[in-house]
């Protein structure tokens, strides 16, 4: 118990950064989830263009380029699962180098000096995030890959699938399509929150501030963005932005 305090009163900065970056990364997780449904932000938004993308899609009978553009968010996503392989490698060879990367960060203005322990405590955080990463990019991946059965198994337009029929089918396939982009948006956050571990090998307060200012950039490209503005014009108020001078 002693041993355990004692460590604590030295290490109080750091546990007290680390709690809160997993306060912010599942808060925010959790708030973005929640918030999806009930207010408009790019992940709302994106799903209704997917639902009217497969409505049209099940009017084709030629799929050819409903494919390809599925495959091309296929690519993006195997991209960022091959990168964060390379990253994972690279975080496993640092992890036999602390000293010379200790010595490195010792120049950094603002740094504060750390043991050899922290160090490979926050080298293993940053391998966990990128863990996590790549398990969302890969069930990504898979998910796109259902999606292309999907597309391949949907029926011709023909009388004998009733509108409710087809509505119930597009409804479906955009919700996976929307499960693939929901996880690959995921990923993606995990390399945001991986630039504020790297600030916490300078200074836990850098890494505590740089952690809050990640989570309100995400805020702000997710619910408050002019990408998300244009995504929720109509065709009338788009004619009339264009229009001006």
């Amino acid at each position: 118990m002693v041993n355990f305090l004692q460590f604590f009163q030295n290490n109080w900065l750091n546990i007290s950064a680390a709690l809160w970056f997993l306060f912010c990364f599942n808060g925010y997780m959790y708030y973005a989830k929640l918030h999806s449904f009930d207010r408009p932000c790019l992940a709302s938004a994106l799903h209704q263009y997917r639902h009217q993308w497969m409505l049209r899609m099940l009017t084709r009978e030629m799929r050819i380029a409903d494919n390809a553009a599925i495959a091309n968010l296929e690519k993006s996503v195997a991209f960022f699962a091959s990168t964060t392989m390379l990253i994972l490698a690279g975080l496993m060879t640092i992890l036999g180098s602390t000293e010379k990367a200790i010595g490195l960060m010792e120049g950094f203005p603002f740094s504060i000096p750390a043991s050899r322990t922290e160090w490979e405590v926050k080298i293993v955080m940053l391998i966990l995030v990128f863990v996590y990463a790549f398990f969302k990019f890969t069930w990504s991946l898979r998910q796109y890959g259902f999606v292309t059965i999907m597309v391949g198994a949907a029926p011709l337009q023909d009388k004998e699938h009733l509108e409710e029929q087809r509505e119930a089918l597009a409804k479906r396939i955009a919700s996976m399509i929307s499960m693939a982009a929901n996880n690959f948006n995921i990923g993606l956050r995990t390399y945001y929150y991986s630039i504020a571990i790297l600030t916490w090998f300078i200074n836990p307060w850098v890494f505590i501030i740089s952690t809050a200012a990640i989570v309100f950039i995400l805020y702000r490209r997710e619910f408050k963005s002019s990408t998300l503005k244009i995504l929720m014009m109509d065709d009338h108020k788009t004619d009339k932005q264009i229009s001006k001078p």
